[in-house]
């Protein structure tokens, strides 16, 4: 059975690794991750993108390529200025900030909130374009929070990637069969995966595993 993380584990999971400071958590939005106290919020701009081709598919409007261009633009530029030793400065951020509100305020002008008819009772149905918009409205600075802290990811792919593996052990096997073996399985996994991302050959850490003298990841 799949197990979905409850806030409060992620909570504690927080905690565990930065007690005294607050967190920055980057996630695709879904609702109980704004429940997270005392901590920052980062929206994964790979899950924007993908929903701004398809409003960009369904509605024929521009707005959606502009803020996929912005966004990928602004990446791009983050990046070379963090190669260069220099960070984005406020009006540079600021700049960035306008031509979001632009793109947004265009289109919300092109898909305005739908009132209910007289005399029907609950709420009107609003389209994805609106609902997408209403996201980039409210999350403006968790979206944007990669061009102003260096240390935030434009995406979580990366996080993702590292959960997949699990995912499709369980998918291929239902479940596994003793608590040991999860264990050991996410053991192994985290192992790879630490040292896949500190430049070490899979095949070489393979092959030393198997005869006796494991590359340890570094702290």
């Amino acid at each position: 059975m799949a197990c979905t993380p409850s806030v409060a584990s992620m909570r504690s999971l927080r905690t565990a690794f930065c007690p005294n400071a607050a967190a920055c958590w980057l996630h695709d939005c879904w609702a109980p991750y704004w429940k997270l106290d005392n901590a920052l919020h980062a929206l994964c701009n790979a899950h924007l993108l993908r929903e701004l081709v398809y409003a960009q598919e369904v509605t024929g409007q521009d707005w959606p390529t502009a803020m996929s261009e912005l966004l990928l633009n602004a990446q791009r530029l983050s990046a070379a200025a963090q190669q260069q030793g220099r960070p984005f400065d406020a009006p540079a951020i600021a700049a960035f900030i306008t031509v979001y509100n632009d793109i947004v305020s265009q289109g919300e002008q092109l898909n305005p909130f739908q009132i209910k008819p007289d005399g029907k009772a609950g709420r009107c149905k609003q389209s994805d374009a609106h609902n997408l918009l209403r996201r980039f409205r409210l999350h403006a600075d968790a979206i944007l929070r990669f061009i102003a802290d260096p240390s935030v990811p434009f995406t979580n792919n990366i996080a993702e990637r590292a959960v997949r593996m699990p995912k499709v052990k369980q998918k291929i096997s239902g479940c596994f069969r003793t608590t040991a073996g999860a264990d050991n399985f996410c053991v192994i996994r985290s192992c790879l995966d630490t040292l896949r991302k500190q430049g070490h050959s899979m095949l070489e850490v393979l092959r030393r595993a198997l005869t006796g003298d494991p590359i340890m990841p570094a702290a």
